[in-house]
């Protein structure tokens, strides 16, 4: 929930303008996910732009009584190609259950779009040692819901919900060991899936630690936070990709 409608307009200008100028290789995809407010603005400044455009929510049913809500049927006016579904704010802030997380997913895949599934554990799981446990029960409401076929065509990215925000990173060995067991269990319950699923980072990557991150074999991108409203410093992490 940043940006007014000029500065959303500045910060997605000035990407738009520099990625191509950027080190990123020509199969490294750039995704840009904004608050569903600004969407028409930035679908507009995206139309020869080879950046994608993402919501980061919606609702999972088509149309009704649900004041407030957006459903995923109303983001296709709008050119947007991804969806982040269960990011870990909404998980944690907004009652987004693993259920309601499987319902958004589906309503991705019914309307064309690629769902981003946010999977995270808490600094309190984590010192559990519950942390396979959590992030395999994340994905296995999915699975319940559309197959495992589906995520032929979604994301997983990987949120430690302890290096959120804190400042705190995994280390690229521990971001690595975790992204390694989802491919992992993704891979006990279908092989190609798990050989083709991207699996994103996101705990705190920025410019700086970046290209250890994205280094590691089973870290296929990034889901950028804070960093992303820095122009320079998200088109240095998209350099890093490549």
């Amino acid at each position: 929930m940043n940006c007014s409608r000029s500065e959303a307009i500045q910060l997605a200008s000035h990407v738009i303008a520099a990625s191509g100028d950027s080190k990123g290789s020509n199969d490294t995809q750039l995704l840009i996910c904004v608050p569903s407010i600004h969407l028409a603005d930035i679908s507009r400044l995206m139309v020869h732009s080879s950046i994608l455009l993402g919501a980061q929510d919606a609702f999972w049913q088509e149309k009704g009584a649900y004041t407030g809500e957006i459903s995923v049927k109303m983001l296709t006016d709008y050119q947007v190609s991804h969806l982040l579904v269960g990011h870990s704010e909404r998980r944690q802030m907004f009652a987004d259950d693993d259920p309601k997380v499987a319902l958004k997913f589906e309503a991705a895949l019914k309307n064309g779009l690629t769902p981003i599934l946010c999977i995270g554990e808490t600094l309190e799981q984590r010192e559990k040692g519950a942390t396979a446990a959590v992030l395999q029960a994340q994905c296995e409401s999915v699975v319940e819901q559309v197959g495992i076929k589906a995520f032929a065509t979604a994301c997983v990215a990987y949120e430690p919900i302890w290096a959120i925000g804190t400042g705190q990173t995994a280390t690229p060995e521990q971001a690595q060991q975790t992204h390694q067991a989802l491919r992992a269990w993704f891979a006990e319950q279908d092989q190609a899936i798990a050989a083709n699923l991207q699996i994103l980072y996101g705990g705190s990557m920025n410019a700086g630690n970046a290209d250890e991150l994205l280094a590691q074999p089973d870290i296929d991108g990034g889901l950028i936070g804070g960093a992303s409203l820095k122009a320079d410093d998200f088109l240095k992490i998209y350099s890093a990709a490549g």
